[in-house]
């Protein structure tokens, strides 16, 4: 089952649009990671640089592993059913949860939350050892930081790795959370050099519920494409 192209498409934009969500679960960390750093780094850029882009390598560097396993997974579940089969249940399962993420992003519906809270599971036993790294004065700490963060649990993230069940492999799955990644990051960036602006945009209920509309509209086209 090669992945094509619109599956990393798709995860791009799906992580751009979900920039909403992530002021909501995410701002708080950046907030907090950017105001621990000393005054003379916080209050330059080219001082805050450094920190930011090591924290967000190693968020997107933990997602391309979550995105090897699930690859992986996913080749396995081929196993069970013939090549075309399999593709066409994972990639509905895929667009029905994108919709369901988009209703979140949306504010219509919030059934996905309990997602997040299953997840919480695995960060209570993570967050710990973030904790000992605070606060951060070297951008090898940030890194490690940005390592753990990866696994805070996200229903952005488990929609993405939804996808990669589907793309027919470890690499492939590893690329589509690549891209996925890199879709997150203009807004994670913005947030950590204007935590305030940025939060005050996303809050507003027009930008969510584009944003939702859109994903819900990924999210469909995913299922055109397996059904």
């Amino acid at each position: 089952m090669p992945v094509d192209l619109p599956a990393y498409v798709t995860a791009f934009l799906m992580a751009l649009l979900g920039g909403v969500h992530c002021v909501g679960m995410c701002g708080g960390i950046v907030g907090a990671l950017t105001f621990g750093l000393p005054p003379e780094k916080r209050n330059r850029f080219t001082g805050l640089l450094p920190y930011q882009l090591a924290y967000n390598l190693g968020r997107i560097l933990s997602y391309v592993v979550a995105g090897a396993i699930m690859g992986g997974l996913g080749m396995l579940l081929a196993q069970f059913a013939s090549v075309q089969n399999a593709q066409r249940i994972l990639l509905g399962f895929a667009g029905l949860f994108m919709i369901m993420l988009g209703l979140y992003l949306g504010g219509w519906w919030f059934g996905l939350s309990r997602v997040e809270q299953a997840g919480g599971v695995l960060w209570k036993r993570i967050e710990p050892l973030g904790k000992r790294l605070l606060p951060v004065r070297t951008v090898g700490q940030a890194l490690v930081l940005g390592l753990l963060w990866g696994w805070i649990p996200c229903g952005l993230v488990y929609s993405a790795l939804i996808l990669t069940i589907s793309a027919g492999g470890v690499v492939q799955g590893a690329g589509i959370m690549l891209a996925f990644g890199l879709g997150t990051l203009p807004n994670l960036l913005a947030m950590g050099f204007a935590v305030g602006a940025v939060a005050h945009l996303t809050q507003k209920a027009w930008v969510r519920r584009l944003a939702g509309a859109l994903v819900i509209g990924f999210g469909v086209a995913t299922l055109w494409r397996a059904f």
